[in-house]
């Protein structure tokens, strides 16, 4: 396969943890775009959030994300990265999108730290508003969009590989 596999997703939908696997099994490459914000910003997401506010990440996350210079490569982003067009207009370029579609009870139970992981949304948002005002936007840049419930990370690259690979 040539060019990037890019995750998109609520937060704890998997994506860095499928992606991570997805990589290892494929002989590729890791990006985590999260990662690379908390490197560029010198610290964490949550701050970023609750220091400069949801509009200046949402900006630090895209050019993060258009700072990425990856072929071959999984690419994991954050759950808010496809509220900036142009980043998804840029991973789209050299990669097939897939996202992955967690329903929100399966979300919750996984997300307990909400207020603390970084997710970029009003502090008051529940799961169910956040998947509501994002589900649009996943479906909209996702090539392949995979239903991810009760199955463990090996069953999950097992189903994207086949998908992938065809």
């Amino acid at each position: 396969m040539t060019g990037n596999i890019v995750l998109i997703g609520m937060p704890a939908s998997g994506k860095s943890t499928v992606g991570v696997v997805l990589a290892k099994t494929l002989g590729m490459g890791f990006v985590d775009t999260d990662l690379i914000i908390q490197s560029r910003q010198g610290e964490l997401l949550q701050n970023i959030i609750d220091t400069d506010g949801l509009e200046k990440f949402l900006d630090c996350e895209r050019d993060a994300i258009l700072s990425v210079d990856a072929d071959n490569c999984v690419i994991s982003t954050g759950g808010s990265a496809v509220f900036r067009d142009e980043a998804m207009t840029f991973l789209k370029k050299n990669g097939v999108t897939v996202y992955l579609d967690v329903p929100a009870e399966i979300l919750k139970k996984r997300l307990c730290n909400i207020t603390t992981r970084g997710i970029a949304a009003k502090r008051e948002q529940s799961i169910e508003e956040i998947l509501s005002e994002r589900e649009a936007l996943y479906k909209k840049y996702a090539d392949i969009t995979l239903r991810v419930e009760n199955e463990n990370v090996e069953k999950t690259v097992e189903r994207l590989v086949d998908i992938l690979c065809k």
